[in-house]
């Protein structure tokens, strides 16, 4: 977990009051209606209640680490309290218990007191499962580069190559843009070399005014997290041979730029500055044909990708025999991206 503290390390893989109280007394969701689920991050609580208190809870949570140890936090704060004073719990308390969660990670604290408060609402209820609506604001989760970004529109000016298609033209360009709006140097954002970076931009965009990669991005500190190498090498092994039995410089480039990416919280396509998901994977069809193949189930990439190297370990991803009969199968798969 590179980028995460100890303590948020801790919290993640506190597994105690992971899964489902059967029975039940109450059930409180977020993110797992029906044009939700396998879309955003989801959470679910379920708990008992004895005499007015929390005797047990648990809880199950599709997202990062981060929701992660915010549940695990929340069912800590939660278990053996007062229904009343389990109600007042706020993000604040689970942020204070994690020692501090990113500015923009806060809305995982968010998201798992809702469902508690959904869970606790159920039990005074009686009525079933009580489910809360989160709205994730654009900037969380909807692109980061559009046609406007003035990166994005000084690069698609330049005339095209020949020997150059527009859907690359249009992945690098977002790329780039993304790349941009980072501080520290563009290259190392994408997980690149200086000279690999201006390989790239002569490459598809010849001609173009703008500054990156032209030696104008030489006094930023690098901030990107670092990526997993793990994950870089599976991507590494899928870029296609040339006939000469070289590498093929774009795939290759590509690979280390998606291993760079995947290390950024939220939506790979969008880390990657995209307008849509479906992008990523065309991306990945055009230049990394094989992982595109392996990926046949069509996982979301990056947890496609983390389960790869979590099955090189030994590891597994899903406790049902066939993924096509988990309960949850929606929140891993999905023929959009």
């Amino acid at each position: 977990m590179q980028g995460y503290t100890e303590t948020m390390r801790r919290w993640a893989t506190d597994y105690r009051r992971v899964g489902v109280l059967p029975d039940a007394d109450g059930t409180g969701e977020v993110g797992l209606g029906t044009e939700e689920a396998g879309r955003k991050i989801a959470v679910r609580f379920t708990i008992a209640v004895r005499e007015q208190h929390i005797t047990a809870i648990r809880y199950q949570v599709f997202g990062c680490g981060y929701s992660m140890a915010t549940c695990a936090a929340v069912a800590e704060l939660a278990t053996g309290t007062e229904i009343d004073r389990a109600q007042r719990i706020e993000a604040a308390q689970v942020d204070a218990l994690l020692a501090g969660l990113p500015p923009d990670r806060g809305y995982c604290a968010d998201l798992a007191v809702a469902a508690l408060h959904a869970a606790i609402a159920s039990a005074d209820s009686r009525t079933g499962t009580v489910r809360s609506v989160y709205a994730p604001s654009p900037a969380e989760h909807g692109p980061k580069v559009n046609d406007q970004d003035p990166i994005f529109r000084a690069l698609m000016a330049a005339t095209g190559p020949p020997g150059t298609t527009e859907e690359d033209r249009h992945l690098f360009a977002c790329l780039m843009a993304v790349a941009s709006q980072e501080p520290g140097p563009p290259h190392e954002a994408l997980g690149l070399q200086r000279e690999e970076l201006v390989f790239l931009k002569r490459h598809f965009f010849p001609g173009s005014d703008t500054g990156i990669a032209q030696g104008t991005d030489t006094t930023g500190t690098n901030s990107s997290p670092e990526p997993n190498q793990e994950v870089r090498g599976i991507l590494l092994s899928h870029v296609p041979l040339l006939p000469s039995g070289e590498p093929d410089p774009i795939a290759l480039l590509l690979a280390k730029i998606i291993a760079a990416r995947t290390a950024h919280p939220g939506h790979l396509w969008v880390a990657m500055g995209l307008f849509e998901r479906s992008q990523l994977s065309a991306a990945i069809r055009r230049h990394l044909p094989s992982l595109f193949t392996a990926n046949h189930r069509k996982m979301r990439w990056k947890r496609f990708l983390f389960k790869e190297v979590c099955n090189q370990n030994g590891g597994f991803m899903c406790k049902s025999p066939n993924c096509g009969e988990c309960s949850d199968y929606a929140l891993c798969f999905s023929g959009d991206e």
